[in-house]
């Protein structure tokens, strides 16, 4: 029996593929039999299949160089580049949302929404003219459901003004229009679109918000990176021949209550 879940022979793009979320998808892929190419504005490590290439995703043509050098038109491409506030950010741009400045807004929807609309206007029509082709939109549950302002009181426990704050959300959120509009738009080209919603992955974040957040989460525990491989490599592969225009939420039951 074919083995649905291969990717052998396919050509794969990673955004943000220098980070630990899309370091992870890359290799994952690698390991199902993809030739994977990282596009990330910090150089990634390479190797094992994976190679890496300097691109700013909110730069078209920065997309369409690194595209052209490829050996062939990609077969899979992963949307994962994204900025969100740090935890040492500025204190306005934690504070609360009246004040929250517009440069910020800007800088995180010029590369969660505008990186993503680049990406998909250059790859995504190679693959439609090719007649085939995967979409991963990565999203967030905080793109699907506010986030839990509550989480983050240990934040606030020297009068330390702290709030999520709403670019994320906003340009998460707006992933999912873009994966359906363009699940209809390439329909009939053969090129499938997806939003992958994922809850908070572990990267030693401080253990004051590690307790706070999985006291909400059913499972308990915050994702292990390894664990949203699965998920893309289905996708990607023939095994999601039927899947398009669909959100899978990986978020150990965060939306569930």
């Amino acid at each position: 029996m074919t083995d649905l879940f291969s990717l052998e022979g396919r050509v794969a793009i990673v955004t943000g593929g220098a980070g630990q979320l899309g370091g992870e998808i890359a290799r994952g892929l690698a390991a199902h039999g993809a030739k994977v190419a990282i596009f990330d504005i910090a150089e990634a490590p390479e190797g094992d299949g994976v190679s890496s290439f300097v691109v700013d995703v909110t730069d078209r043509s920065a997309i369409e160089r690194a595209t052209a050098e490829l050996p062939e038109v990609p077969h899979v491409l992963v949307n994962a580049a994204a900025l969100d506030s740090p935890p040492d950010a500025p204190a306005e741009e934690v504070g609360p949302f009246e004040d929250y400045p517009s440069q910020a807004f800007d800088e995180v929807m010029a590369v969660n929404v505008k990186g993503t609309l680049f990406a998909c206007q250059v790859i995504g029509a190679r693959m439609a003219e090719k007649g085939r082709g995967s979409v991963v939109n990565v999203s967030s549950i905080y793109g699907m459901l506010s986030p839990v302002q509550d989480i983050y009181d240990f934040r606030r426990t020297e009068a330390e003004t702290f709030f999520k704050p709403v670019a994320y959300s906003v340009s998460k959120s707006a992933l999912y229009n873009l994966t359906r509009y363009l699940a209809t738009y390439w329909a009939k080209s053969g090129v499938r679109v997806n939003t992958l919603t994922l809850a908070g992955v572990a990267n030693e974040q401080p253990q004051a918000f590690v307790d706070a957040y999985t006291a909400r989460m059913p499972l308990g525990r915050m994702a292990d990176a390894g664990e949203v491989v699965g998920p893309v490599i289905f996708l990607a592969s023939d095994a999601a021949s039927y899947v398009t225009g669909a959100n899978v939420v990986v978020d150990g039951g965060w939306s569930a209550w």
